[in-house]
């Protein structure tokens, strides 16, 4: 995945800048010019702003407002802000003790970068700060010189630029910074320092004595060399966009094949529903035909089936026969069904048309569910309405017919 680091000072005019792309496996490439000659089509785009154009500075706020907008974030670090808080640009980097570390850049002049490359076709995935791109050991703090000034990385959420110092002469800042940690009891048990330009290493002999900590050279360092992974995000939002963004071009193959799998799925479904409803209305017909040869005497068949067993319990009666439909064929099978019934369940019990109608006392709940199990066992159909108060007493209607 290819990144490029273009260095944005935000009071600049956006018209060209330095950058370096970074690709994996390859060496990074740097250079200096035109927006409009930025290489094209990086993987994720950063935006480094300078370490002096970044203040970063501890608050309190409620939990719920840490990815709230930045301008209300803002309003938390008022008193903090050199100008009004609508002109600043606050992203919550994370929690410090019991307080939270926030970073304050200029909302406009960012926002003039952002277009800018945006009219070139550049689009700014995250917003990063040169201090938090400096690397940092647990239990270290990390400074960057250049000979005369710099910035330090004191914690994993927290920095600040240096005033001036000299080869033999520390910032007097950073001895400030370090006098005020070591009361704290939270002072460094080194500084890795880094040096920017060439022959910018201090006497590293005369530094330590005027700290009072030790002090080590890890070598040079600037942001073009910094990791992909360094640093907090200053834009989260953007970030999160950003990872979503790449999940989704990582994953297009997979929706493609899960497209093409839920396209012939659904081909499958309307062609089974298809052939299905075919069957039904020849099935249909069949019926209607059989009835029909059966019965030409009948205008309308609008359900054969039910039709059909009408017809043959009028044919039962017709030569003295019973029907299953008729009562003492269906009062035999729910007497049976209803035997163990405890006394006093059962209420009333009323015929018509070929419907039974039961009326049980809800006490009995678990017997009514196993009088209906045996009535369905019987071939009989049952249909129970709902509980109902009647005379002080709760019951159930259990509607029993003949198949």
């Amino acid at each position: 995945m290819s990144l490029l680091r273009i260095y944005s000072p935000l009071a600049d005019q956006a018209q060209s800048c330095q950058w370096a792309l970074i690709d994996a496996g390859r060496q990074p490439v740097a250079g200096q010019g035109r927006l409009a000659d930025l290489p094209e089509r990086a993987d994720r785009v950063q935006l480094v702003i300078p370490a002096a154009q970044v203040l970063i500075t501890r608050a309190r706020i409620p939990q719920g407002a840490r990815r709230g907008p930045g301008s209300v974030l803002a309003f938390a670090v008022e008193e903090k802000l050199a100008g009004e808080p609508d002109a600043s640009q606050v992203s919550w980097l994370g929690s410090v003790g019991d307080e939270d570390a926030l970073a304050v850049i200029d909302r406009k002049g960012l926002e003039r970068w952002q277009e800018a490359l945006g009219a070139v076709g550049i689009r700014v995935d995250e917003v990063h700060c040169e201090t938090l791109l400096l690397p940092r050991a647990a239990g270290e703090w990390s400074i960057a010189w250049n000979g005369s000034e710099g910035f330090v990385r004191s914690g994993e959420f927290e920095g600040t630029t240096t005033d001036c110092g000299d080869r033999n002469s520390p910032p007097l800042g950073l001895r400030l910074m370090l006098d005020e940690a070591k009361a704290r009891g939270a002072g460094p048990a080194s500084i890795a320092l880094y040096v920017t330009t060439p022959d910018a290493e201090p006497d590293v002999a005369a530094w330590q004595r005027e700290l009072g900590t030790d002090l080590r050279v890890a070598g040079t360092w600037d942001w073009r060399m910094a990791s992909p992974a360094a640093g907090v995000c200053l834009a989260q939002q953007r970030q999160r966009w950003r990872v979503l963004s790449g999940a989704v071009r990582r994953l297009r193959p997979a929706a493609w094949i899960l497209g093409a799998a839920l396209a012939l799925h659904a081909i499958a479904l309307v062609t089974d529903w298809t052939l299905l409803a075919g069957e039904q209305r020849a099935l249909r017909q069949k019926m209607e035909s059989q009835f029909r040869s059966a019965f030409p005497e009948t205008v309308a068949v609008v359900d054969p089936a039910l039709q059909m067993r009408r017809k043959l319990a009028e044919a039962r009666h017709a030569v003295g026969m019973s029907d299953s439909g008729d009562f003492l064929p269906m009062i035999d099978q729910v007497a049976t069904a209803a035997k163990e019934l405890p006394a006093g369940a059962l209420r009333t019990v009323s015929y018509e048309g070929g419907q039974i109608t039961l009326e049980l006392s809800t006490s009995a709940e678990a017997a009514i569910q196993a009088l209906r199990a045996r009535l369905l066992q019987s071939g009989l159909s049952v249909e129970a309405s709902p509980a109902a108060t009647r005379a002080a007493k709760a019951t159930v209607v259990l509607i029993v017919r003949a198949p």
